[in-house]
């Protein structure tokens, strides 16, 4: 065969799909749209209780033209037996954004769009002739993928909208708190988050431990540290009966317990309990200094306070608990800058070369001079604590029987602990 005698095919002409006739139902009950929307909003009123709580003028305003124009959307859908597009459920989103920003429960506005759409098939059942089963019986399957699509949206939308608020909210109670604990102007920032300053504050410190969920050094670290962060704070708002302003970190933080210049004894008094319930929130060992702070610009001050209180106990190695100024005193003081320091630490100097002695110095004071209990910690004879009493007496010419030797021995192993 030669190239002069190839027979080129004519092209054939292809023929446009023609869409699908919608069916007759559909239509119908399409046009009764407007009297749809509103027996969905009196359904919305009779079957969710946040819908009774809203004004007339709203309900019969954007709800109902949002409503209106889902049910567009859902009878688009049914029609042409299509998912809807991005642009037509931009609408959609928005609507759920704005239900986040007004605080409206997520269950509540997800109910309302199934109930939209068990009305939407109630109408379609209730005009269906004898002759229209098989568009029915379709129609079934497109409400199910329409509420199974918006709801999807709606959810989407309204959590990240929430995030985004939670966010913000976040940020701004932590620049309160750290306005107020370093004594900064939080007047601003309090007006910002609608939030009144309280006129007296129990200030907390706090040390936390490590949960053992922590020692995993992979991802699980991580998510636990954080798990112990939200509990931390979750056990704080129990327990004031409030969100509770504060700074935390994994390993502890401070807090502004809210109170009054006339309940601060009773506040404190609580410190202990406060400690007992965030030990078994997070599991882990809690360690608490407080200090009372009146008013806003008292703060700065009982924050550093509390700072040192439970610094303090951590160096004595004083176990879990809240702890209180009045609870270290003497330690307290023998850390404020003195010349005097240098000078209790050196009392003990003399009992250094026996290691016995200052060891038993300790537990004999720890047992309130108790010879038998002192004895028996040490696994002595009780005569050998007394000659190992009379060799400190010797030593440093301190006797602990007496009251002034008994202070300066209490305050020199103190300092001594003290300064490591």
């Amino acid at each position: 065969m030669t190239e002069h005698n190839v027979v080129v095919p004519t092209p054939r002409r292809t023929r446009t799909a023609e869409p699908p006739e919608v069916p007759a139902l559909y239509r119908r009950v399409e046009r009764t749209v407007p009297k749809l929307a509103r027996r969905m909003i009196s359904t919305f009123v009779e079957e969710i209780p946040l819908y009774s709580l809203l004004p007339r003028e709203q309900l019969e305003g954007e709800i109902l033209q949002i409503t209106t124009a889902n049910l567009r959307l859902f009878f688009a859908g049914l029609s042409e037996d299509r998912l809807l597009t991005v642009d037509e459920l931009a609408e959609v989103r928005t609507s759920a954004a704005r239900r986040a920003e007004e605080r409206v429960p997520l269950d509540a506005v997800l109910t309302a769009y199934h109930v939209g759409g068990r009305i939407g098939w109630q109408a379609l059942v209730d005009d269906a002739q004898p002759d229209e089963t098989d568009a029915l019986i379709a129609a079934g399957a497109r409400v199910l993928r329409y509420v199974q699509q918006v709801t999807a949206a709606v959810a989407a939308a309204y959590l990240e909208e929430q995030q985004i608020i939670y966010g913000e909210e976040r940020d701004a109670r932590r620049a309160f708190a750290s306005a107020l604990l370093t004594g900064e102007p939080a007047d601003a920032l309090a007006a910002r988050l609608g939030t009144a300053i309280a006129p007296a504050y129990l200030v907390v410190a706090l040390r936390v431990g490590s949960h053992a969920d922590e020692a995993d050094r992979g991802v699980g670290a991580a998510i636990a540290s954080r798990r112990k962060v939200r509990r931390l704070q979750s056990a704080l708002d129990d327990f004031a009966g409030e969100p509770v302003l504060a700074l935390l970190e994994p390993a502890g933080g401070a807090v502004l317990i809210p109170t009054t210049p006339e309940t601060t004894a009773e506040a404190s008094a609580r410190l202990p309990e406060l400690v007992g319930r965030l030990q078994e929130s997070v599991g882990a060992v809690v360690l608490a200094g407080g200090a009372v702070a009146l008013g806003a610009a008292d703060i700065a001050r009982a924050t550093a306070q509390a700072h040192d209180v439970v610094r303090l106990a951590l160096r004595l190695q004083w176990p879990a608990g809240g702890y209180l100024l009045r609870d270290v005193l003497l330690e307290y003081q023998l850390t404020r800058p003195s010349d005097a320091l240098v000078e209790l630490t050196r009392l003990l100097n003399p009992i250094d070369r026996n290691p016995d002695l200052p060891h038993t110095l300790d537990v004999y004071l720890a047992n309130d001079l108790d010879r038998r209990r002192t004895a028996s910690a040490l696994h002595v004879h009780p005569n050998t604590l007394d000659y190992r009493l009379r060799r400190i007496v010797e030593l440093t010419g301190l006797d602990p029987s007496t009251s002034r030797g008994l202070q300066l021995l209490g305050a020199a192993l103190a300092a001594r602990r003290l300064s490591g």
